[in-house]
């Protein structure tokens, strides 16, 4: 038992703040609560909460929607971007280390301080973004990006594909430094080119690595929560509302606890949905690549 007491204060912690939490959220969804009064049996609802979420609550499922947009764009746009990097640190290149370690830099500062900066970036009076398109001639472009309904959700998109691209970076790159040097020689030796080699020997070997990080995507954008409150707040008019920004709406603006609880309850089982599907695509692909 000695090994044991070693894990006992980790354990502790994760059944205090897990798995005591979830127990009492389940709990307290099956109330109507406003997390001020005496919680009693007579403000059981049962699972009217829950269905209220899954049959009425549009705008819960409309910020689904919007989180998936941004998924999407992560997925296409923010790993491509991390393979390119990592594809191109990889070779053998002058200052490769400082490369590393200024690409892993986004992903390690504060998703607050990085939404108050790229706002400041994105406004539309002083912005630099702004500024930098008057100086090409395309001043009439200018606006407020993140105020504006046709571009806010695309403008948040693009400040998490810069926060979060350097951990696709440095996984692609670990990826990378495992395939042996010995494949692209020989396929060199045999006439191959640049794209035969990255198409023939990276690709399928790096597969694997692919569906890490794309599990790692979703999962972490879906829970985007910081970076939307230090710029758009879920605004304009909703337009970048997401899963966690429509659970704290219900909890501290309408102070509906109990129903808070059941739509935070939804949200986890479809992220336990997609958890377990990528997970089985993730065997399909790696039994297919060996």
């Amino acid at each position: 038992m000695f090994p044991y007491l070693f894990i006992l204060p980790a354990l502790a912690l994760f059944v205090m703040f897990s798995i005591y939490s979830f127990g009492y959220m389940s709990v307290l969804s099956l109330f109507e609560w406003d997390g001020i009064g005496r919680l009693g049996w007579h403000h059981f609802v049962g699972l009217e909460n829950y269905w209220s979420v899954i049959a009425h609550d549009r705008a819960f499922w409309q910020s689904f929607k919007q989180a998936g947009a941004i998924t999407v764009f992560a997925l296409v746009f923010q790993n491509s971007l991390a393979l390119m990097l990592a594809l191109a640190v990889n070779r053998r290149i002058r200052w490769s280390t400082g490369y590393r370690m200024l690409f892993f830099l986004p992903p390690i500062l504060s998703e607050i301080v990085v939404g108050l900066i790229w706002a400041w970036i994105y406004d539309g009076n002083y912005g630099v973004f702004n500024a930098a398109l008057k100086a090409v001639g395309l001043g009439h472009l200018a606006k407020s990006w993140l105020a504006d309904p046709d571009t806010a959700l695309t403008a948040v998109a693009v400040i998490h594909m810069w926060k979060g691209f350097g951990w696709g970076f440095v996984i692609f790159l670990a990826g990378l430094q495992t395939i042996p040097q010995e494949l692209y020689e020989a396929a060199t030796v045999d006439g191959a080119n640049a794209w035969f080699r990255f198409r023939h020997i990276t690709l399928p070997l790096l597969l694997p690595v692919g569906v890490v990080v794309s599990i790692l995507t979703i999962l972490g954008t879906m829970q985007i929560f910081a970076l939307i409150m230090a710029t758009t707040q879920g605004g304009p008019a909703f337009h970048t509302e997401v899963p966690v920004t429509r659970i704290m709406a219900s909890l501290l603006g309408s102070s509906r606890l109990g129903y808070a609880c059941s739509q935070g309850i939804v949200f986890g089982l479809v992220l336990l949905a997609v958890s377990l599907s990528l997970r089985w695509l993730g065997k399909r692909v790696n039994g297919a690549a060996a």
